[in-house]
């Protein structure tokens, strides 16, 4: 067959030279039918990529193939081939093709026309879209090349399943885009095309005729508009005005702003028509009147269709607003219902923030500030209203007014500050609350003097204002001015106004005798924290934050763990766990963006101060005995706790920051880490040490480190009283090296695995698992620069899970329960690409850990199955009969988030095949009327949901 293909579209060209091109000896007519079976029409290709053809050659070949091959009669390949050697040729010959005049045009119109498989459709379209982009002749033929392709639109393809070539339905169409919207001469055969489209009931031609508008927009002008712009404009409304569907309503939006830029680009002659001018005339005619009904449901597709033509140009701009700001203005006064305003000030919104799209503009250009005095009106009356919507709308407006430059005068800015203040510490919801907050951090860096001088002094006094109400109150206002300190303190001058405010906050409390201490601390250190993070990308407010920050926690921290403090509340304060985890991210915010030179210069002071105790370069430090967190003795062990801000400082430092006296510090984190009673202080230790190992640079010095540390782990594993600080020193220090693709990292993962099976250690062991796979928020992740390689999971899931699942045949009954909670944590962490791949050899095992007791491997295995369930439905469904009876048992478990995770799931199963769940469907109503009495609202809720699905199942229409 394939030589009668390769004949029947050769032989025809009857040329001399048809030898060459074959590739034979001696004469044609015996050597062609010797070897015509041999030539493929890939070789067919080749041969008109080549260079050495005679001149005219090229041209020869493509008059035969036009005048002697009716190619859509061909089979496919042989069509591919055809389209492949004139995509060659006109490559290689573009100038010899370019002779041919419009004759090359109407032949490759003759070729394609009928074209029908989609692999050759994509080349023929680029063919055409060649010929317009290359300038090739068209003639009189640029109807008829306009048939042969349009005669495709809108694309109705789907690709059959499992096809080898994967080409989708959006390729055809962005192909075929391309050929419509490459030229103007298409422009009147075109546009009315669109236009029918568009009044068709077709969604997806709907979308296609918008979006091929708005790419043709780019090109067209005034003249290919022109007689098509009132049928335009009319489907446009109509849509907008009608459709249920968001998507259709973007895309005429869309459509919409690219008409407008197009009709602004165009340059007027001084005796033409202002098509631009007309245009959005008739637009503020059909919409600016539904403006006036803030009730309507025309309001608002009325508002975006003018902010979407407003949005096209300055020029656009001017002229809608000119006609649209006086009429909002003036409907806000009008109306008192705060629904209604609301629903006013958002569209004038929606005017303000095209005005920020534009930048600033001068006073007698600008509609905006002709209208100045009433928009500032407007916003301030609706800050002053009770309606909190309304509240947060006007915040909105506020923030974009105040970064126009030059448009708040500096009486209205002093008057933004003063409706902040009240709004972020007075306002009884915390929507507005922290509306404003936002607000004030995002104008502060436009007017940082305002804020220095205005806001800061008042939030500063407020928060030290002793006031007569009910404690409750008050620690709620010291709480919201905490947060407004933080939240405008986004300009380097200002963080040097509001950080000692803060500090001398925290040094007050500290002092203090409430029992409230504790909380008071973690929320300075919280609006701490968001300072640091607002620094990272400016480096002087960085190293401003860290070089008075970071000693003067550590000073205090250090005064709280003298002896002399310990027995006292306040320094019990500083010293409890959850203010030392709310102190680490400050220092570890500080530290991680500073520059390798500054920090090499504070780490050469605080690595000496854990050390050696030099506590130089601490404020106030005046202590009354010296500082040896590594010293023995139980009297130290408050002073111990502080290896946590250790651990913050040197973990966030930068991977090729040098820390002083390194190896030193990491004997003595580790045996802290191994000989410490206190849980806290031996986990702090070893994360401390684990982070260091992780950036520590390959080497013998590394090696030993790591040697001494598992000859350290092995005998405290093996029995004693510190075998959980040994099992969590192995954890992080595995998690350290699996990051890093480490060697070592194998044969600890081992020693983890081998743990499992032991009846004491294997289930914290398991719960370790997820430790190694998670991002640990403090340490080993990039924000702190460890050395975290790309798919780490995948190799560790790689390696160890088919370890994970020998080890569960081989264990004990007694044990079991440790391998399937480590394989559920393992495969909650594991892309679901990845995890989707290896279903069908763990799914039988993840069913089984559904049936364990233990109710954290059933939490982890039932939220391990909700999103394969929705990704893999054709594997689950061979299990349905299995999965349908153990979610509903677990919907009766004692545990309330075991029930919820069930239900879930019973509701992911409704996405399996409808002919697999139909016979389950009347057990799984019944089985769900329980849940729906439940005592908790949250599984009363998933009840409900999913009993809802298993009702629709099988109905029409689903």
């Amino acid at each position: 067959m394939e030589g009668g293909r390769c004949c029947s579209l050769w032989k025809p060209w009857g040329f001399p030279w048809r030898t060459q091109i074959l590739g034979c000896e001696g004469e044609a007519s015996s050597c062609c039918r010797k070897s015509c079976s041999s030539v493929t029409p890939c070789s067919r290709r080749r041969k008109s990529m080549c260079e050495v053809l005679s001149p005219g050659l090229a041209v020869s070949v493509l008059k035969a193939i036009f005048q002697e091959v009716h190619v859509q009669s061909l089979l496919q390949l042989d069509r591919h081939t055809v389209y492949s050697i004139i995509t060659n040729f006109m490559s290689t010959r573009e100038e010899e093709l370019k002779g041919l005049g419009a004759n090359f045009t109407f032949g490759f119109i003759q070729v394609m026309d009928g074209e029908k498989d989609p692999r050759n459709l994509l080349v023929a379209f680029q063919i055409v879209h060649d010929l317009i982009a290359k300038d090739y002749d068209l003639g009189p033929f640029v109807e008829e090349l306009f048939e042969v392709t349009s005669c495709y639109f809108p694309v109705d393809f789907t690709p059959p399943p499992n096809d080898p070539h994967g080409i989708q339905r959006e390729d055809l169409i962005l192909s075929l885009r391309a050929v419509l919207a490459s030229t103007t001469q298409f422009a009147e055969f075109l546009l009315p095309l669109l236009i029918e489209k568009l009044d068709s009931e077709l969604q997806s031609a709907k979308l296609d005729s918008l979006q091929t508008l708005t790419a043709c927009c780019a090109i067209y002008g005034q003249k290919e508009l022109q007689e098509f712009l009132p049928s335009l404009w009319s489907s446009l409304r109509r849509e907008v005005f009608q459709t249920a569907s968001e998507k259709i309503e973007t895309e005429c939006l869309t459509a919409l702003r690219a008409l407008s830029a197009c009709l602004s680009r165009s340059v007027l002659s001084s005796d033409s028509e202002d098509l631009l001018d007309s245009f959005l005339s008739s637009i503020l005619q059909d919409c600016r009147h539904h403006l006036c009904e803030p009730d309507m449901k025309l309001v608002w597709p009325s508002a975006k269709l003018l902010q979407a033509a407003a949005g096209a140009s300055l020029r656009t701009y001017h002229r809608i607003s000119h006609s649209v700001l006086p009429l909002l203005l003036e409907q806000y006064t009008k109306h008192t219902q705060s629904s209604q305003r609301r629903t006013i000030l958002e569209m004038l919104l929606g005017f303000l923030e095209l005005q920020q799209k534009w930048g600033h503009v001068e006073e007698d250009e600008s509609p905006l500030l002709s209208h100045q005095a009433p928009v500032c009106s407007v916003v301030f009356s609706a800050l002053l209203d009770p309606s909190v919507q309304l509240q947060l709308v006007g915040i909105k407006a506020l923030t974009v007014l105040g970064s126009l430059q030059g448009f708040l005068s500096s009486s209205n800015l002093e008057l933004v500050v003063d409706h902040l203040i009240r709004l972020a510490l007075h306002e009884e919801d915390s929507q507005s609350s922290e509306a404003a907050m936002e607000a004030a951090g995002s104008l502060a860096p436009t007017y940082p003097k305002v804020f220095s001088g205005h806001m800061v002094p008042r939030l500063e006094e407020e928060l030290q204002l002793e006031r007569e109400e009910s404690h409750h109150k008050r620690h709620s206002l010291q709480q919201r001015c905490l947060q407004a300190l933080a939240a405008v303190s986004t300009h380097t001058s200002i963080v040097k106004d509001t950080v000692p405010i803060l500090l001398q906050h925290l040094q007050k409390v500290q002092k203090g005798t409430e029992a409230k201490n504790t909380q008071d601390v973690i929320s300075v250190c919280q609006s701490l924290h968001r300072v640091a993070l607002q620094c990272q990308q400016d480096a002087e407010g960085c190293w401003y934050f860290h070089q008075t920050v970071v000693p003067c926690l550590l000073a205090m921290a250090v005064q709280a763990a003298m002896p002399e403090s310990t027995h006292t509340l306040p320094g019990k304060a500083l010293l409890e766990e959850e203010v030392l985890a709310a102190m680490i991210p400050v220092i570890s915010a500080a530290t991680a963006h500073l520059s390798p030179e500054l920090a090499a210069q504070s780490v050469s002071h605080v690595v000496p101060l854990f050390l050696d105790g030099d506590v130089s370069f601490l404020p106030q430090n005046s202590f009354p005995c010296s500082f040896q967190p590594f010293g023995d003795g139980e009297h130290l062990e408050a002073q111990r706790r502080l290896v946590a801000l250790l651990m913050a400082f040197v973990c966030s430092l930068p991977r090729d920051v040098a820390i002083p006296q390194q190896e030193w510090l990491l004997r003595e984190l580790l045996a802290l880490s191994c000989s410490s009673n206190c849980p806290f202080t031996a986990t702090t230790a070893a994360k401390c040490f684990a982070g260091l190992v992780n950036k520590h640079p390959a080497g013998q010095q590394l090696d030993e480190i790591l040697q001494l540390a598992v000859n350290r782990m092995e005998p405290s594993l093996a029995e004693g009283p510190r075998r959980t600080q040994a099992l969590t020193l192995l954890l992080w220090v595995t998690k350290a090296l699996v990051l890093r693709y480490h060697p070592l990292s194998s044969c600890l993962t081992d020693k983890l695995l081998g743990l499992l099976g032991d009846t004491e250690l294997g289930p914290a062991t398991a719960d370790g698992f997820s430790l190694l796979m998670a991002e640990s928020p403090d340490v080993l992740h990039k924000g702190c620069h460890a050395d975290v390689r790309i798919m780490f999971r995948q190799r560790f899931f790689t390696d160890n899970v088919p370890k994970l699942v020998r080890g569960f045949h081989g264990a004990g009954p007694d044990v079991k329960a440790n391998y399937l909670k480590g394989l559920s944590h393992v495969l909650n962490h594991l892309p679901k690409p990845v995890l989707v791949t290896e279903l069908p050899t763990l799914l039988s095992l993840l069913l089984e850990a559904l049936s364990c007791s233990d109710r954290v491997v059933q939490l982890s295995t039932l939220s391990c199955l909700h999103p394969l369930l929705l990704e893999a439905p054709q594997i689950m469904s061979l299990h349905v009969d299995t999965l349908v009876t153990k979610f509903l048992n677990l919907t009766s478990s004692p545990t309330m988030a075991v029930r919820i995770a069930a239900l879930r799931c019973a509701h992911a199963l409704t996405s399996l095949p409808t002919t697999v769940l139909l016979p389950y469907k009347g057990r799984v109503i019944r089985a769900l009327a329980k849940p729906l009495d439940d005592k908790k609202r949250l599984v009363r809720k998933e009840a409900v949901a999913a009993r809802g699905e298993w009702f629709l199942l099988g109905s029409p229409g689903r």
